[in-house]
């Protein structure tokens, strides 16, 4: 175990508002860890204070060894952070911006030069390096964004929601970048309310109105969280599907999901051929029924559920 992150009993209050309530995990070198919840669940204040940028109210925090009360300016300078609200300037070249922030660094000169396009390259921007920052879309602005936190060499990257409002496309693409970052020895703690994007962290934390209410590996979280078998339920009425079969006995939780419906149930109490004759019971129907994989969208209904 080698944590460069360790954060005990963290709060932070707003007035009569906690908006993190003791929360308490480590980190370990080169992972992956991402941090989950819907918005307000606390995962941009606890980033916050984990950059030196927010005091806690209470708890501790280390990050890198250095304490996050004590000394945030040496927090700041350890890390590279990508906020969540684009920070770059928009009027100027990609590597006008790069060159802004690394005199922020302390960078300069051929040094600065050679830096700005080795990271350009690590993101897939060198070609764009001319072109104006905000007549780039969106997905590139924020790879341009990731380019910038890496300036200095950081051992540790805070990524603040950094897909939020980026197409499907660009999200995949720049969650490849960040597994590339992450080979290179660099540590990612990245905050998302994207399910499906925690698919390719090594661990991650649910945060639930500001509480950390589970952690671990998603298969594991998966495994442990969600048992049972689930079906995926297609159809029309999905309403009326969900309200047949939630009282019918051996079906532990049913949610709708899209257009469809999620239907987690004890095998050793129904089957899949026993949900369907109950929706044909009622009237209801006809469905389709395919046997799925429990998703991490499960395994958060089934915490919300449980708090």
């Amino acid at each position: 175990m080698n944590p460069v992150i360790e954060v005990r009993d963290l709060t932070r209050r707003f007035g009569r508002f906690t908006a993190v309530r003791e929360v308490s995990f480590d980190v370990e070198r080169k992972e992956i860890f991402g941090y989950l919840g819907a918005n307000g669940a606390g995962k941009s204040t606890t980033i916050r204070m984990l950059c030196g940028l927010l005091a806690p109210s209470a708890g501790t925090a280390r990050v890198n060894g250095i304490d996050v009360t004590t000394d945030p300016e040496g927090v700041k300078r350890s890390l590279g952070y990508m906020s969540q609200k684009f920070s770059l300037y928009m009027d100027l070249l990609v590597d006008e911006n790069l060159e802004f922030f690394g005199g922020a660094y302390g960078l300069g000169g051929a040094a600065l030069r050679r830096r700005t396009a080795e990271v350009l390259d690590g993101v897939d921007m060198l070609a764009h390096r001319h072109t104006r920052t905000g007549d780039l879309p969106q997905g590139m602005r924020q790879r341009v964004a990731l380019a910038s936190a890496m300036l200095h060499q950081p051992s540790i990257l805070f990524l603040d929601e950094p897909t939020a409002g980026v197409d499907p496309e660009a999200r995949r693409t720049f969650w490849r970048l960040i597994r590339r970052v992450a080979d290179g020895g660099t540590t990612i703690f990245v905050t998302t309310h994207y399910m499906d994007e925690a698919e390719y962290c090594h661990r991650i934390g649910l945060m639930v109105d500001g509480r950390l209410v589970a952690l671990d590996a998603p298969e594991i979280l998966k495994r442990t969280l969600v048992p049972g078998a689930i079906v995926r339920v297609e159809g029309p009425a999905i309403g009326g599907a969900m309200a047949a079969l939630r009282d019918v006995a051996g079906v532990l939780e049913a949610h709708p999901f899209g257009a469809a419906l999620h239907v987690r149930y004890a095998p050793d109490d129904i089957t899949p051929e026993g949900l369907q004759q109950t929706l044909t019971a009622a009237g209801l129907g006809p469905y389709r029924l395919a046997p799925i994989d429990p998703s991490l969208e499960d395994v958060f209904l089934a915490v919300v559920e449980a708090t």
